[in-house]
């Protein structure tokens, strides 16, 4: 399977307030609760709880951003990433990223290196996308081991390295797995795509099923969607086009646009 770059998925870990209701964030949002207007954005951007309305999520990431609470301004980034809610603009994607990597959100120095590394609203720069990764990693970012022991493994940046590789991919995997254990979707997701490509783990598409499943049922977009393809194929579980269309059709409705494309092609 394709790598899943962290700024694509909704790529960005926001830990839902599971004991706050819609009006009781509301409420904590307009008394100036950064975190509650982020979490309350999470849920108008996934449709969770409440009608997806990217553009209200675009305010509340926009409101917590500017008051300081870093993750709002990672997933920010990705609505300008990704155009919704607001005209697609890299550079502004990068921006935040930057804010957030220099307030010491080492999520955000992963994303910003994965836009030095595509040339994505900064200029093309695999050393600085290196660095990023290995200061994302330092920082216990998982998808930041995970970047930058693909570039050891494909020599990407840096001189190929795959002792390190390995190393890298083995941290990745005890920072996943550490995420996912503490109810973090996006550590479960990563979990699972270093099981599917055997990084750092044996090789085990059952395992990966699973862990797509739980990032799934927590509305994450790229976990329903690799959870189709599995299902399509018949990795780890038993081949069935059908669920594989429900999956691809639920990351659709999440917003991860490809979910919508495997539809058609299925069809």
């Amino acid at each position: 399977m394709k790598k899943i770059i962290l700024i694509i998925g909704l790529l960005f870990g926001v830990i839902m307030a599971k004991d706050l209701n819609l009006k009781e964030l509301e409420t904590n949002c307009n008394n100036g609760d950064m975190k509650a207007c982020s979490s309350l954005g999470n849920l108008y951007d996934k449709g969770k709880d409440v009608e997806q309305n990217y553009q209200k999520a675009f305010q509340l990431y926009q409101k917590a951003c500017d008051g300081g609470y870093l993750e709002a301004c990672i997933n920010l980034g990705v609505l300008y990433y990704k155009g919704k809610g607001v005209e697609q603009n890299y550079q502004i994607a990068a921006q935040l990223c930057q804010k957030a990597c220099d307030g010491g959100n080492s999520e955000g120095c992963a994303n910003l290196g994965y836009l030095y590394q595509y040339g994505k609203g900064v200029e093309q720069n695999y050393q600085k996308a290196i660095q990023l990764y290995q200061k994302s990693c330092n920082g216990g970012d998982s998808w930041g081991c995970y970047n930058l022991g693909d570039s050891y493994q494909y020599g990407k940046g840096i001189e190929q390295n795959h002792q390190k590789a390995a190393q890298l991919y083995q941290k990745a995997t005890q920072l996943s797995k550490k995420a996912c254990d503490d109810g973090v979707l996006d550590g479960c997701f990563v979990l699972g795509d270093l099981y599917y490509e055997g990084k750092g783990v044996k090789q085990n598409y059952q395992k990966a099923a699973q862990l797509y499943q739980k990032a799934c049922d927590g509305w994450d977009s790229e976990g329903c969607y690799n959870l189709g393809v599995l299902y399509e194929n018949g990795y780890g579980v038993k081949k069935d086009n059908a669920i594989a269309k429900e999956y691809y059709g639920k990351a659709c409705d999440l917003g991860l646009q490809k979910g919508c494309d495997e539809i058609q092609k299925i069809k």
